[in-house]
């Protein structure tokens, strides 16, 4: 078998470089559409006359195909080769904004998200694996450092950029940006990578069981976790019969993939203690990735009564962090332990968020200014460790695999973390409002007070409805507190799991530079 790329050393040729960053593009593109347009469910709800939740699986059903594909991109990325795969990926994706664009109604919507989730969701793991394939170890942590920036700032600007887009033109807009960009990614790869060939053999082995019992386990996961709480988990039919149902096609699955000789997901990369280590951390990643960039938008939404620009501009620090610690982080990849890197960064992320987890309902900007930087700097020292720890020393041809599985532990990090948050700001909102409200009663002198206050400020011009309007505003009070202490909580919650997952990285394996003896 001839060595792959990295192990010759060979230079990288002008269009191989062209190549790999429209394809690291095109994976920004499919990340990016996951929350562009969360912003926007509002504007699009009212284009298609849909309900609030019918208007949600314009976002659900988008992630229910992603995640389905993203296991399955490394067998596709043998049976057709890297280049074919991403390409006709990055078309299909292109296609489908475009038909998504010129949607009229729920139904039509929900099937091209389906179609463009699925088929955009080749892009991500493939980029994963062809930075290990393409370059020699000297290079790959920066390489590292460009896909880690990549994978983390798309989530970070998507719900910004997608409201700015929706302002100034319309939502159809979120769609139909992808189209000038992803045919210029298409072709570019097309025309200039070429780094493997088509296993065409593999065709014999397609294993359809095996496809439809993946498809159903994740596709019943992801419902269950996204909608569960809304519909009050277990006590909801369909959220019972989805969560056997995929239970079922979990256990049938994993029987499947254990027990064929050629699996189209092979589960035995779990064998290599490294990969099953910095699958646990990408999934603690993708917990606080998508967690925090859920949590402080709704903040600054619900209790500051931010717009989608403000929110945007608060956000952005960020995002500036990050671009300042790549480079730092990718010198001292080269030079650290990554174990003792990955822990520090662990320790970063959970204090920015204690750090988030103790706001007031009047902070603003410059109160969450550090918190956020602090978050965006310490991103790039769990992803890059992260990566370089499950994926640096496999061989080849375990790469396109495994990093569909690493990838998939990351948006089901993501998941599981949106469902948890959710959950548990539903059962807090309603305890503080309690607690509040006993605070806030006819027996309380302050309270009284307060409110006679009010009702003397208000009574010009109100024609005697001043105490109403001072009760009403009380009460908006009680439960902007309420939120505000909510909102606490959850992300308390979320440090809590970096801080657990800290001292795990003393079980890692130290990490081995990988060589080309090694492949």
């Amino acid at each position: 078998m001839a060595p792959p790329p990295s192990a010759t050393a060979k230079p990288l040729t002008w269009r191989e470089w062209v190549g790999f960053m429209a394809m690291v593009f095109g994976m920004f593109m499919a990340i990016l559409d996951i929350q562009i347009v969360s912003a926007s469910i509002s504007e699009i709800q009212a284009g298609l006359s849909a309900s609030p939740d019918e208007a949600a699986w314009v976002q659900t059903s988008y992630l229910i195909a992603e995640i389905v594909m993203i296991p399955l991109s490394g067998w596709l990325s043998r049976l057709l080769s890297t280049r074919v795969l991403f390409s006709l990926s990055a078309a299909g994706f292109t296609l489908f904004s475009v038909l998504c664009a010129t949607s009229t109604g729920l139904g039509e919507m929900v099937t091209f998200r389906v179609f463009q989730g699925f088929i955009g969701g080749a892009m991500i793991p493939t980029v994963f694996a062809t930075t290990y394939l393409m370059f020699p170890p000297s290079q790959r942590a920066s390489m590292s450092v460009v896909i880690g920036l990549t994978a983390t700032l798309a989530p970070t600007i998507g719900p910004t950029l997608g409201g700015w887009l929706t302002q100034a033109m319309s939502w159809h807009w979120l769609f139909l940006i992808n189209v000038p960009f992803g045919i210029a990614v298409a072709v570019t790869v097309w025309l200039l990578l070429d780094i493997d060939k088509p296993n065409l053999e593999l065709r014999r082995n397609f294993d359809l069981f095996g496809l439809t019992m993946m498809a159903g386990f994740l596709g019943a996961l992801e419902y269950v976790l996204e909608e569960g709480n809304k519909n009050d988990w277990f006590a909801d039919e369909t959220i019972r019969l989805l969560a056997l149902g995929g239970a079922v096609c979990g256990i049938l699955f994993f029987w499947r993939m254990l027990t064929r000789r050629d699996p189209m997901v092979d589960l035995r990369a779990f064998a290599n203690r490294n990969f099953a280590s910095g699958c646990f951390f990408s999934l603690v990643v993708g917990t606080g990735l998508y967690g925090a960039v859920y949590v402080v938008p709704v903040f600054l939404g619900r209790v500051r009564n931010y717009n989608s620009m403000q929110i945007g501009e608060t956000m952005f620090i960020t995002g500036v962090a990050m671009f300042i610690s790549a480079p730092i982080a990718g010198k001292l990849a080269a030079k650290v332990d990554l174990r003792k890197m990955l822990a520090a960064g662990l320790l970063m992320f959970g204090i920015s968020l204690w750090w988030l987890g103790h706001f007031t309902s009047q902070s603003a900007f410059w109160e969450l200014f550090m918190p956020q930087a602090l978050r965006g700097f310490s991103l790039m020292f769990v992803m890059l460790p992260a990566n370089q720890i499950a994926l640096g020393t496999l061989p080849p041809l375990q790469l396109k695999n495994a990093s569909g599985l690493y990838n998939l532990m990351r948006n089901l990090g993501g998941a599981i973390g949106l469902a948890l948050i959710n959950t548990v700001a539903s059962s807090r909102l309603d305890l503080h409002r309690l607690h509040l409200d006993e605070q806030v009663t006819w027996a309380r002198p302050a309270a009284q007070n307060i409110l006679n206050q009010m009702t003397w400020a208000m009574q010009p011009g109100m024609n005697g409805n001043a105490q109403l309007a001072a009760m009403k505003k009380i009460s908006l009070m009680v439960e902007r507190e309420a939120l505000t202490l909510t909102y606490n909580d959850v992300l308390l919650l979320m440090s809590l799991a970096f801080f657990v997952a800290l001292p795990l990285t003393l079980l890692l394996a130290k990490p081995k530079v990988a060589t080309a003896d090694a492949h």
